[in-house]
């Protein structure tokens, strides 16, 4: 006889990318009984109930009464908004918790609207695509990948133990660490690199000559790389750089003082500086892909389904 579900009803809030994943995930590894799907978008709900995701679909947020599980999938700029609107439909010992990029902002935003006995767990899976919509999900994307849990100060170890079950049994890899240490080191790990992706395409796009012609005919390498990037939810990452500013500014500041050090080493043909920063980031990438989060082989853009996914 199998074991029973961890969980009895699971409620994810917002079926893009990252919430029909879970869903996908949660029913392929058994880690719930039940799922109701939440969204606001009729639009993404006919396409959920098509591709049968979830148990129950539905666009009002009392759809989570009962759920032992809350988890919202909305961009970082709703959180408060939606967790305001469901408040009053949690059921007493429910454990509400997110997937944002943002932590501190999320947790300001979310906290004054959950009741006594309502346990908050933040929660960062470091993982996914450029897509986005019901379509794009697959239950694979949190294999192997990180979770980041932010739990606070006050959580009871309890609901923060189930939510670290809940991801690992989907197959991700849990860390623990404070809000404020996730917003610093993923400013420098994601939301930086992401601006800069954002801005080159951008200054592509502004010479606009060049790229109906060279730039996009010969996109390979790095600025396709770039492109991949860039085309990655805008409403989303608009919320990420405004909730994490502070810390997206200062590793902004840091980047600005090393790219100005690697202009004079260009400006002044310092060939051993430039080799001895090269050789320091090779190094780095292929601890990348010796931690598994990344592999090693050319994919050019040819199969999602191959590829590694990029973390938000």
């Amino acid at each position: 006889m199998a074991d029973p579900a961890p969980l009895r009803r699971l409620a994810i809030v917002g079926l893009g990318l990252i919430g029909s994943s879970l869903a996908r995930a949660a029913r392929h590894y058994g880690m719930a009984e039940s799922i109701v799907a939440i969204d606001r978008d009729p639009a993404v709900l006919d396409r959920v109930r098509a591709l049968g995701l979830a148990d129950e679909v539905t666009g009002d947020l009392a759809g989570v009464a009962e759920s032992d599980l809350v988890i919202l999938c909305v961009p970082v700029g709703a959180v408060g908004a939606v967790a305001e609107a469901m408040a009053a439909h949690l059921t007493p010992g429910a454990i509400v918790s997110d997937v944002g990029s943002v932590k501190v902002a999320v947790v300001q935003a979310l906290s004054p609207h959950l009741a006594p006995g309502i346990h908050f767990v933040p929660a960062h899976p470091v993982a996914g695509t450029e897509y986005s919509g019901p379509d794009a999900g697959f239950s694979t994307l949190f294999s192997g990948r990180w979770c980041i849990l932010t739990p606070l100060p006050e959580s009871d170890p309890e609901p923060v133990e189930r939510v670290q079950r809940f991801w690992e049994g989907i197959g991700a890899i849990v860390e623990t660490m404070t809000p404020e240490h996730h917003d610093l080191v993923l400013a420098i790990t994601s939301h930086v690199p992401h601006l800069i992706a954002y801005n080159i395409v951008g200054t592509a796009a502004d010479l606009e000559e060049v790229t109906q012609s060279e730039v996009i005919k010969f996109s390979a390498g790095g600025f396709r790389d770039f492109t991949r990037i860039a085309a990655s939810d805008p409403t989303m990452w608009r919320d990420v750089f405004l909730a994490n500013k502070d810390a997206v500014l200062e590793m902004l500041g840091r980047f600005n003082e090393d790219l100005s050090a690697l202009a004079r080493a260009i400006r002044w043909g310092d060939g051993d500086a430039l080799h001895a920063l090269f050789t320091r980031t090779r190094a780095i990438r292929r601890g990348i892909v010796a931690m598994g989060q990344e592999t090693a082989e050319p994919d050019f853009g040819r199969g999602r389904s191959g590829s590694k996914p990029e973390a938000p």
